[in-house]
């Protein structure tokens, strides 16, 4: 039977989105003793068990809601008046999320979604690039991205957004980021960033509150100008001023 362990190994390198749970702690009558271990994969199946029963089913719920979020959590479980479980006593269950590389999806492969798309997968970002240009996707930057080429309006129709990605907008058209802007910003996301001068996106946000495509509020939850205020020049130097922001607003988020 392949150990836990190695399952481990096997999802980190498919980097497939899963919990550990460990039992940390027992005391009284428990169905696992400390140190048991069980992988609750995202669709709710298990590999291993800490124990069965109503203990195990709270455990899966809790892990799937964590593995999206990265984020780490330890419960203490009273069997009894907490779950109803004959046996009494108590446990306390560590739960680590594996492979939970936050989304980046990145509208236009050019230069600085290039840079991007290389910085990012280095920080674990799990990096989707869309652009409908096949010329852009060359060079070892877009090397362990998924790269969607085709329209742009068509392949946001096909993602599946949840409220930890993260979305940036580079096309080499601002008509473009505006539309594309339009399109994501009410969808579910941790983020969402795009490129322009100030003069553009004042004229941006003037538009949007006439023609009623975004409130005030929403508009002001954009990141744009995109990233870091910084002096930047070179499409790796704005590239990396837009990394910080995503980085910054991940770790707020995890600290939360």
């Amino acid at each position: 039977m392949q150990s836990i362990y190695s399952k481990i190994e096997e999802l980190r390198s498919s980097n497939t989105p899963a919990a550990l749970c460990i039992v940390t702690d027992t005391s009284g009558s428990t169905p696992r003793k400390q140190g048991s271990k069980m992988i609750v994969f995202a669709d709710g199946s298990v590999f291993g068990t800490i124990g069965g029963g109503s203990i195990e089913k709270e455990v899966v719920e809790k892990a799937l809601k964590l593995i999206p979020t990265g984020k780490t959590e330890k419960n203490n479980f009273n069997l009894g008046a907490d779950l109803g479980m004959h046996c009494g006593g108590s446990m306390e269950v560590y739960i680590e999320p594996l492979n939970s590389s936050r989304k980046l999806y990145i509208f236009g492969g050019g230069h600085i979604g290039r840079a991007l798309s290389g910085f990012a997968k280095e920080l674990d970002f799990a990096v989707t690039v869309i652009d409908p240009r096949p010329e852009v996707f060359t060079g070892k930057e877009f090397e362990a991205c998924n790269c969607v080429c085709e329209d742009y309006f068509k392949a946001i129709e096909k993602q599946e957004f949840d409220p930890e990605c993260y979305m940036v907008i580079v096309t080499p058209k601002h008509v473009f980021d505006e539309d594309i802007l339009a399109r994501v910003a009410r969808r579910p996301h941790a983020y969402v960033g795009m490129i322009g001068s100030k003069r553009k996106v004042a004229l941006l946000k003037t538009r949007f509150l006439e023609e009623n495509l975004l409130t005030e509020q929403e508009l002001s939850s954009i990141d744009m100008p995109i990233g870091l205020s910084m002096l930047v020049e070179t499409p790796q130097e704005i590239a990396i001023s837009i990394l910080a922001k995503l980085i910054d607003v991940r770790n707020s988020r995890n600290n939360s």
